[in-house]
């Protein structure tokens, strides 16, 4: 399986719309954000950047990981998983390979926006934040991945990348990625508070705060995570019929 899943990771790497939307995409997206008609004194610029550093490098792994979708989806219809059934790969290894292929690409989406807070913004914290705020993230990515997956044996390919863009761009938006769900009208606040990408950036902002994540937060990621593991299975068992 570390084979495949080396295989898988190499593919995804060397695909250039990977670098840019999963990359690139995200680090403009911050320092635009925050190096542009940003005003008020400096504590609050500085406030701001460690804010929206966080969002974005949230939104960077979001969209990473739902990317395993399409290259599920493109797969199924080139017969790529029907030449994985005839090798020794059980089907919950090609399962687990994918998400462990996700688990490896979304670092660098996560990686690099840190870098440009750190390096570009001046962004100032204690070692022991960055390296929790990675972690942290990066754990948080999973039920992403598996919404990913199951788009991916749900959907055809193209229907996968509206899909997947669809739910990248909405989830970030309602969950307060771009814009603080602050700034939400209050029925849009309470909405904002139960859909996992807003948990998923508490993780982040929450090591800001030098503390870690409520159980609230961690409550509905969990929450999140069997519903979308849910949506995975039902996916892959519908797809293993028509492959």
């Amino acid at each position: 399986m570390l084979s495949y899943v080396r295989l898988e990771v190499r593919r995804t790497l060397r695909d250039g719309g990977y670098a840019v939307m999963g990359v690139v995409m995200p680090v403009a997206m911050y320092l635009l954000f925050t190096n542009l008609g940003v005003g008020g004194d400096a504590d609050f610029r500085g406030d701001y950047a460690q804010y929206s550093m966080i969002g974005m490098a949230a939104y960077g792994a979001l969209g990473a990981a739902l990317a395993v979708g399409s290259g599920v989806a493109e797969d199924r219809g080139r017969g790529w998983l029907r030449q994985l059934r005839v090798t020794p790969l059980h089907p919950v290894q090609v399962v687990a390979g994918r998400a462990l292929t996700a688990g490896v690409t979304v670092l660098p989406a996560i990686t690099a926006v840190l870098t440009a807070g750190g390096l570009v913004n001046g962004v100032r914290l204690e070692l022991w934040q960055w390296l929790a705020a990675g972690l942290l993230l990066w754990l948080g990515t999973l039920p992403f991945t598996l919404l990913g997956l199951g788009n991916g044996y749900a959907l055809t390919g193209q229907a996968t990348g509206v899909v997947s863009a669809a739910c990248m761009m909405g989830l970030s938006v309602i969950g307060g990625l771009w814009i603080p769900a602050a700034a939400f009208p209050h029925w849009l606040r309470e909405i904002s508070r139960w859909t996992p990408t807003a948990r998923f950036g508490d993780l982040g902002w929450s090591v800001l705060e030098h503390h870690g994540p409520g159980l609230g937060t961690v409550s509905v990621l969990a929450g999140w995570l069997l519903v979308f593991a849910g949506y995975a299975v039902l996916a892959y068992r519908r797809g293993a019929r028509t492959v």
